[in-house]
């Protein structure tokens, strides 16, 4: 009877401690991405670095009282 009740409390001991120190006890599924972790922003500042270097060099500011 010793036994078992020792292997209960060892069970609840291990599940108490999975359930504070397991692998999903550090995420944060709420977690709000920044801008360097969002694809979508990534993908439109790959998309205008690329339409800046298909245009060309910029022509040089002319000055006015040429």
């Amino acid at each position: 009877m010793l036994y078992l009740l020792a292997f209960i409390g060892a069970v609840t001991l291990a599940v108490l401690l999975w359930k504070g120190f397991g692998p999903s006890a550090h995420t944060h599924p709420g977690r709000a991405l920044g801008p360097d972790d969002d694809p979508e922003f990534l993908w439109k500042v790959d998309r205008e670095v690329h339409r800046r270097r298909t245009e060309g060099p910029a022509a040089p500011d002319q000055d006015p009282g040429d």
